[in-house]
């Protein structure tokens, strides 16, 4: 089932505003509770095409159907065609969301075949090929969407510090409806 109830994640959205007025939940403050404009087809069919893949088809009709982030989990879901308004204060995510861009960077293979947990001594960018950033957690800790390989369509977490590489959910929409139903 590929389709989202667009009025669906809206009201809950809504809803999760109303009761958090000050943004005192974790990334309210960032992401506000405010849902981008959906992608038109042929914007999201060039991206795919520019990049030279095919986005997990429950990430895909997200933006199609919902909207281009940002409220969503962590600090909110990373818009995918065009920077954040707000790219120009630094944050280390809009230099994530600019590699994730690079010619053929998505298009890559996924370097891992299973999860690597703790600590990891490797550079983080050496094992993010073939992934698309959706989120900021902080502290150097992202949430990313496999696009190929045995693994594609999982959502998986990096923090090279402490946790590793490992996944989080099994896929876009598990990763989301978590989060719209999380109290």
């Amino acid at each position: 089932m590929a389709s989202w109830d667009e009025d669906g994640v809206r009201a809950r959205i809504r809803e999760m505003a109303a009761q958090d007025p000050g943004w005192e939940r974790f990334g309210a403050d960032t992401h506000r509770y405010e849902l981008a404009p959906r992608l038109p087809e042929a914007e999201i069919r060039a991206f795919e095409e520019s990049h030279g893949i095919g986005l997990p088809m429950e990430y895909r009709s997200f933006v199609a159907e919902v909207g281009n982030g940002p409220a969503g989990p962590c600090h909110g879901l990373m818009p995918l065609t065009v920077p954040r308004p707000e790219a120009d204060e630094e944050w280390a995510v809009d230099g994530a969301w600019e590699e994730d861009r690079l010619p053929g960077r998505l298009a890559e293979p996924f370097p891992l075949s299973e999860p690597l947990p703790g600590r990891i001594s490797a550079p983080a960018e050496a094992l993010t090929p073939g992934t698309l950033m959706l989120a900021e957690r902080g502290c150097g800790m992202f949430i990313r969407l496999i696009l190929n390989g045995p693994r594609a369509g999982e959502v998986w977490q990096i923090d090279p510090d402490w946790g590793g590489f490992v996944p989080v959910s099994p896929d876009f929409r598990a990763w989301y409806t978590d989060w719209l139903e999380s109290p």
